[in-house]
């Protein structure tokens, strides 16, 4: 809470929209998650089984590579599971903006393993096309398996991505992502097995390679997204500017400057400084910093936090102000000076404005019989003759209640 004699002028608000790490019903988050991870594996397994063995029966490279893609989705959901409850944790002393990056390093790893797994098959595959007598002569039955498998993996990912948007989690979408990539996967296996079929034997091993880059390019763009996540790596364009101009529609704010955004696992983070009339009472200051902050947790999706800073000057490359007396030494400063003036010694309370480098004074003194439309102007210059000398001393104003 900012004092009075700091003033509104040198005080930044946090305002909670709900606390980090919290911001869903964190249990029931973690239980969701883990159903639909869990069906996702049983699926997994039942495929990856199902194609390996088919594709070692059937004599398809690109069937077995699928198969491994698919048993490589075990792993995945796995570390999904692992991830999503801990960063269900509550925020806590040590980790005060909640477990949020546990989902990102989590999905950093994920994206990191596909790319292994890529690399493993693209070599095989190479291998065999270079050293013919590995080939393999895939049969037709392999094609009803692959089409098994697209019908089972895009009914996942539909399953998977419609709780990940409900739930707000990335590494549930990118684990549904991983279902999705399958059934393209074993579409493309469809292709190099009805290739082979017509006489083209290469082709087999060259879908299995154009799988294995599939899976790659998936890996690689998870991993990426989430490295950026872990530097702090702001939202992109078009979401700054919806943020900039729900904040410029709040009443109040003049402009805005040093606005910042970050991600945390499922949740946005927003720093802003907003400039507001420079009279402004700390109260109504914080007031608009307080509809900024409650229209954005409305109007964006995802918002967890808000810092908004009130400013009544633009401070983002200078701040004229520093090194100015605080009130404490301004205050002795000025009533010494005016002990000398009877009014000096009847004043109620002094009003410090700090802008572009002076102090503007506001002398608050109570009603008197003298009180006519000449004395307040005459008083407030004779103050201001007594601290002439005082370069940072801006306009002196007097004011009576």
């Amino acid at each position: 809470m900012p004092s009075k004699q700091q003033g509104l002028y040198t005080m930044s608000f946090e305002i909670e929209s709900r606390q980090p790490g919290t911001s869903i019903d964190q249990d029931g988050r973690y239980e969701q998650a883990r159903t639909v991870t869990l069906v996702g594996a049983v699926v997994d397994a039942i495929l990856g089984v199902a194609k390996v063995v088919g594709g070692l029966g059937l004599q398809s490279h690109a069937l077995i590579a699928d198969g491994v893609h698919s048993l490589s989705d075990l792993v995945t959901d796995g570390i999904v599971l692992i991830a999503t409850r801990e960063a269900s944790r509550k925020a806590d002393a040590d980790h005060p903006y909640g477990h949020g990056r546990i989902e990102t390093l989590a999905t950093v790893l994920l994206g990191v393993s596909l790319i292994a797994v890529a690399l493993g098959m693209v070599g095989d595959a190479v291998w065999r096309i270079l050293t013919p007598d590995q080939l393999m002569n895939p049969q037709a039955w392999a094609l009803l398996i692959a089409a098994l498998s697209v019908v089972a993996k895009e009914a996942m990912y539909q399953y998977t991505v419609r709780a990940a948007r409900r739930l707000r989690s990335k590494l549930l979408e990118a684990n549904a992502w991983h279902s999705r990539s399958d059934a393209l996967s074993s579409v493309i296996v469809m292709v190099g097995v009805a290739g082979s079929l017509l006489g083209f034997e290469y082709l087999d091993a060259v879908a299995a390679i154009g799988v294995s880059l599939m899976i790659g390019k998936i890996g690689a763009g998870l991993a990426w997204q989430s490295v950026r996540e872990l530097i702090d790596t702001g939202l992109d364009e078009d979401q700054v500017r919806e943020i900039s101009d729900v904040i410029r529609r709040v009443p109040g704010v003049t402009a805005l400057h040093m606005l910042r955004t970050r991600s945390m696992g499922p949740d946005t983070f927003i720093d802003v400084h907003i400039l507001v009339e420079p009279t402004l009472s700390v109260s109504e200051g914080h007031q608009i910093g307080e509809t900024v902050r409650a229209k954005l947790a409305v109007e964006i999706d995802d918002v967890a936090d808000v810092t908004v800073h009130i400013d009544p000057e633009d401070d983002e490359t200078s701040s004229p102000s520093t090194g100015l007396p605080a009130r404490e030494d301004l205050s002795g400063i000025l009533l010494q000076r005016w002990a000398g003036i009877a009014e000096g010694k009847q004043i109620e309370r002094l009003i410090l404005h700090y802008l572009d480098g002076q102090v503007h004074v506001d002398v608050i003194l109570p009603v008197s019989e003298r009180v006519d439309i000449d004395y307040g102007p005459a008083l407030a210059s004779r103050f201001a003759q007594q601290v002439a000398d005082i370069a940072y001393l801006g306009k002196i104003e007097v004011y009576f209640h």
